[in-house]
């Protein structure tokens, strides 16, 4: 596959299995590195800098009416696409499923909506969606596949939102699981109120601008806190909010809506005092 795939760029290949904890540790070690390489490459780059978003349509498989948007500020809700890497992709493989798309005349800077990309959502997700806004959950949201590696949810009765990861298998203040969110969120529809996203997409300064940003966030799991850890301190830094990330709920304090309202009006959530959601 490999070969079939890449064989303007690739000679030889080879494949070597590793099954020895203190392997997979060391070489899991190098991996993480060259990811964050990949990263800090993006780091300078904003969605105004460039003309050109990609496409991804690897997910149309299973979720035929799926388009995914991949800007310089918002990767592939996989985790596994950059802007950088969907440009590569094109160049490998023209004809593949990252394809370009050239911006056009900017239709709403609110809400992060052009006017070519939304002509090619609707011709490639068979007419069912008009239009899309790239950095908003209420208005029009990018639709998900369900490779996603986290849901982001409204939790209206805190104004606020909440994210959970793939590996979260208990319950949220939503009253789901990651696997009944999942459900509703998936196969390639838009959903106000509900998005699958990466990770890092969290770290972005467009995270959800629209809908007042990072702020919003009001509970996610223990985990994924520890794994953003110091990047996530550094944006709340930016956002003039230093301790915000133990204004954040986790599972340790918070299952219900009403231990999360409780906890969020002890430690003066400023989501609490947002304009209102809905």
């Amino acid at each position: 596959m490999l070969h079939q795939e890449y064989q303007a760029i690739i000679d030889k290949v080879q494949v070597k299995l590793y099954t020895r904890q203190e392997d997979v540790a060391r070489l899991l070690t190098s991996a993480q590195e060259a990811y964050h390489y990949r990263d800090e490459r993006l780091q300078g780059m904003t969605d105004e800098s460039v003309d050109t978003f990609y496409s991804c349509l690897l997910c149309q498989s299973f979720a035929p009416n799926h388009i995914c948007i991949v800007t310089p500020e918002r990767l592939g809700l996989c985790g596994a696409y950059s802007w950088l890497d969907a440009k590569a992709a094109f160049e490998i493989t023209p004809s593949g499923p990252n394809q370009p798309i050239a911006k056009g005349q900017l239709l709403d800077a609110r809400l992060g909506q052009w006017d070519n990309v939304n002509t090619f959502v609707q011709q490639k997700s068979n007419q069912t969606i008009s239009a899309v806004s790239m950095y908003s959950l209420m208005e029009g949201p990018q639709s998900s596949c369900g490779c996603f590696e986290c849901i982001v949810a409204i939790v209206p009765e805190a104004n606020g939102v909440m994210l959970v990861h793939r590996d979260y298998v208990g319950m949220t203040p939503s009253g789901m699981s990651f696997t009944t969110l999942a459900g509703s969120v998936g196969g390639g529809v838009q959903t106000p109120g509900f998005l699958g996203v990466g990770k890092l997409y969290l770290l972005s300064k467009k995270f959800i601008l629209a809908d007042g940003g990072l702020k919003r966030v009001v509970w996610m799991p223990k985990e994924l806190k520890e794994l953003l850890g110091e990047r996530l301190k550094a944006r709340s830094i930016e956002i003039g909010e230093p301790d915000f990330l133990l204004k954040i709920a986790d599972e340790s304090v918070a299952t219900s809506s009403q231990e999360l309202l409780d906890f969020l009006n002890k430690v003066k959530h400023p989501a609490l005092n947002m304009e209102p959601l809905i």
